[in-house]
């Protein structure tokens, strides 16, 4: 498989400020990625020595600097040739991504999940059902939630987001002691096009893709980040200054025709 992925950003930047992106695809063994950066500051180009490239967990990478007055454009263009290896999966995993996290509040879902969930004891079984019963309950609006709602939020709303759909879903696996967590990817097929957000749950012994959206098939989308939530995984993050984004645009399209896909299949990011 051949998929072709990239964002190209446009910043207004009021005041001096820090800047972290994570844009870049995650390096994955079994995949060869070929890729590039660059940074713009009112027409001049940011040296990449001025760049800190800061390696996270699971391939995380955020790119990380200081930056004055002015409008910065982001160019990031990416070739990924093959599918990666299975992700790997630690104890520290299985751990973390069990706990409550800032916008996936397990711990408010407990009971409701044990009442609703609590007989699906196979683990496939229980995927299609939270994927199937997050996406008859919610309706993808954009702009209907705030960057601070989490899946309780999202729950009383009945409306959000990508990643509201996938905060709900990591919360409803997490009460019925599923390890969930969030990743951003680059998703081929994708409409509205944009950075999106997926769940992923720890069946069978490996990390499975969950997509209440139905918005892309799951077999073709590209791994950027991954964390607990939204909070570990944005593409943007601003330290001090004030910023505005002018204007987004991201591509990811893969080479012939886009996978068939079906929320009773059990699919990995690859």
């Amino acid at each position: 498989m051949k998929r072709d992925v990239g964002a190209e950003l446009d910043v207004e930047i009021y005041a001096p400020t820090t800047l972290e992106f994570q844009i870049a695809v995650a390096p994955q063994p079994g995949a060869e990625v070929t890729e590039s950066l660059s940074f713009t500051l009112d027409g001049k180009e940011i040296p990449l020595e001025k760049i800190n490239e800061i390696s996270g967990d699971h391939g995380n990478r955020i790119h990380k600097f200081d930056v004055e007055k002015g409008n910065l454009k982001v160019s990031y263009s990416a070739t990924v040739l093959g599918q990666a290896d299975p992700t790997p999966v630690t104890e520290l995993d299985l751990t973390t991504y069990l706990r409550p996290s800032r916008y996936a509040e397990a711990d408010k879902f407990f009971g409701f999940a044990a009442t609703e969930f609590g007989d699906y004891t196979d683990s496939v079984a229980l995927l299609e059902k939270v994927s199937s019963w997050v996406g008859s309950r919610l309706q993808y609006v954009p702009g209907s939630s705030d960057p601070i709602d989490g899946a309780a939020d999202t729950l009383l709303a009945g409306s959000g987001v990508c990643r509201d759909y996938a905060h709900l879903v990591i919360a409803l696996l997490r009460a019925v002691n599923v390890p969930a967590r969030l990743v951003s990817v680059y998703a081929p097929g994708c409409q509205p096009m944009d950075f999106h957000a997926v769940a992923e749950a720890f069946v069978d012994g490996q990390w499975r893709v969950v997509d209440a959206t139905l918005l892309a098939p799951r077999q073709s989308l590209v791994r950027i980040a991954t964390g607990r939530d939204a909070a570990d995984t944005a593409w943007l993050d601003n330290h001090k200054g004030s910023i505005n984004v002018n204007n987004m645009v991201v591509t990811a399209t893969v080479d012939g025709d886009l996978p068939k896909d079906s929320v009773d299949q059990v699919v990995s990011i690859r």
